[in-house]
């Protein structure tokens, strides 16, 4: 079985820009490698964008579907206000909204 790397690390063609994307604490997370070193950098992708990830098919949502499977992934890109109108935001028959 291949193993499926925790981080996922996008660079442009000259290494001047780009992105790291990772899983930490049930959250998709991502920081600018153009960042200053002030802190970590790391910050939540909302729902919003990981939605329009997944109607590109981009890298991003081929990697996260790997990693969590295209459920969670799905679910992960409904807003939290979309979840409570259709009752699931707190886990509906036991399950939880976390990634």
């Amino acid at each position: 079985m291949p193993l499926i790397p925790m981080c996922l690390r996008l660079e442009g063609p000259d290494r001047s820009a780009g992105q790291e994307y990772r899983i930490h604490d049930g959250q998709i997370q991502v920081r600018s490698l153009q960042q200053p070193e002030e802190d970590d950098g790391w910050h939540r992708v909302t729902a919003d964008q990981l939605a329009d990830h997944v109607k590109r098919n981009t890298v991003v949502a081929q990697w996260l579907g790997h990693r969590l499977g295209w459920r969670r992934l799905l679910r992960a890109c409904a807003a939290e206000q979309n979840l409570y109108q259709f009752g699931i935001a707190n886990g509906e028959h036991g399950r939880s909204t976390s990634v």
